[in-house]
C-alpha cells in the first residue's frame, strides 16, 4: 500500500518562505519516489487538520519557531503520527541558543565566549569587547543577527527599534575570525565537511544562504586531515548531546588566519536544516552517494514517534 506523507511547510515563523521552498522540493522528491503526498501549509489549526488527514508520516519541512522548537513535535506526539527529524526536547534545546550552548559545553564541544542579556542592555553598552555578534535566542536563517566590528564605537542601536521582532533577550558572542564550515549528520554518520564562502565576500547572511549563486560551497573543505576529522567528530558529539535524530547540521568557525588563534568553535546545531535547491545537507548527501530522492525516502522510513 502506498504510504501517505504529509509535508509540513510554510508555518508562522520568519523563515516561512524558506520552509515553503524546502517543503516543495521534498514533496516533489517524495512523489517521484512513489509516496502519496499532501502539502500542508501549517497554521494554528494544524492539530485538527492532521487529526482529520491522518497521514502515515509527517515530513517536517518547517523552519524556525513553532516548527523547529518542539511545538509541532509535541502535537505530532499527541496525535501519534510518526515524524521526521528530532523530537520535542532536542528540538527545543537546539532552537534555544543559550541552553544549547550550555549542553554543548558540558559535552566538551567548544563554543565562543558568550553572554545572554536583554536587547536594551546590549544597546546601551558593549557587553563584550568588539568584535562580537548579536544573535536572537530562537531564530534561524540569520534573522536578527548583527555583527559589531572591532572599530565600532557604539553598540548596535537596531536593538532599540520599536519593530524589533526577535525577542527581548539576545545572545552576544565573541566574533571568531576565519572560515565558515558546516557538517551534516545523517543517521549516525557525518559524511563530509563544506566550507562556505559568501559570493560577495561578506558574511553568510540570508541572501548568501538562499539566493542562487549567493555563496560558494567547497566540498570537501580544504582542511588539514586532523581538523577535518575533528569537525566531523564534533558534529556527531553535538548531534548526540542535544539528542537530535534523523538529520541535523552543525555550523562552525575555524580561525586559521596568519597570526590567528587556531580556534575551532561550534556556532549552532540546526535540527531542521534547509532542504532547498541551494541547501547544504542535500549537497553533502549527494557527495556521500545519496540522491535527494534517496535522502527524503530514508527520512520517511526513519520517521517515528517518541524521538
Amino acid at each position: 500500500m502506498t504510504r501517505h506523507v504529509a509535508v509540513l511547510m510554510g508555518g508562522l515563523s520568519a523563515e516561512r518562505d524558506v520552509s515553503l521552498r524546502s517543503g516543495e522540493a521534498c514533496a516533489k522528491a517524495l512523489e517521484a519516489e512513489g509516496f502519496k503526498v499532501t502539502r500542508l501549509d501549517v497554521d494554528r489549526h494544524v492539530s485538527q487538520t492532521l487529526s482529520d488527514l491522518r497521514p502515515d508520516v509527517a515530513f517536517n519541512a518547517l523552519h524556525g519557531r513553532f516548527g523547529e522548537d518542539g511545538i509541532i513535535q509535541g502535537i505530532l506526539e499527541m496525535l501519534r503520527i510518526p515524524y521526521t527529524h528530532s523530537g520535542v526536547l532536542a528540538s527545543a534545546l537546539a532552537m534555544q541558543k543559550d541552553k544549547a550552548r550550555d549542553v554543548l559545553r558540558a559535552a566538551g564541544v567548544p563554543v565562543a565566549k558568550g553572554v545572554t542579556v536583554s536587547r536594551l542592555e546590549a544597546a546601551k553598552k558593549h557587553v563584550l569587547p568588539p568584535p562580537y555578534v548579536v544573535k536572537p535566542l530562537s531564530e534561524g536563517s540569520s534573522f536578527g543577527v548583527i555583527i559589531v566590528r572591532a572599530d565600532q564605537e557604539h553598540p548596535p542601536q537596531e536593538l532599540t527599534r520599536a519593530d524589533w521582532s526577535y525577542g527581548e533577550t539576545v545572545l552576544i558572542e565573541s566574533y571568531v575570525a576565519g572560515r565558515e564550515l558546516t557538517c551534516a549528520v545523517i543517521g549516525d554518520k557525518a559524511p563530509a565537511v563544506i566550507e562556505i564562502k559568501a559570493a560577495g565576500g561578506g558574511w553568510y547572511d540570508y541572501d548568501a544562504k538562499y539566493a542562487p549563486g549567493g555563496s560558494i560551497h567547497e566540498l570537501p573543505a580544504n582542511l588539514k586531515g586532523i581538523i577535518y576529522q575533528n569537525v566531523q567528530e564534533l558534529a556527531l558529539v553535538a548531534h548526540r548531546a542535544l539528542g537530535c535524530r534523523g538529520v541535523s547540521r552543525t555550523d562552525f568557525r575555524y580561525d586559521d588566519l596568519p597570526g590567528g588563534t587556531a580556534e575551532l568553535v561550534v556556532l549552532e546545531v540546526n535540527s531542521q536544516p534547509g532542504m532547498t535547491e541551494t541547501s547544504l545537507v542535500p549537497e553533502i548527501a549527494a557527495y556521500a552517494g545519496l540522491s535527494f530522492g534517496e535522502l527524503v525516502r530514508w527520512m520517511v522510513e526513519d520517521a517515528s514517534c517518541d524521538r
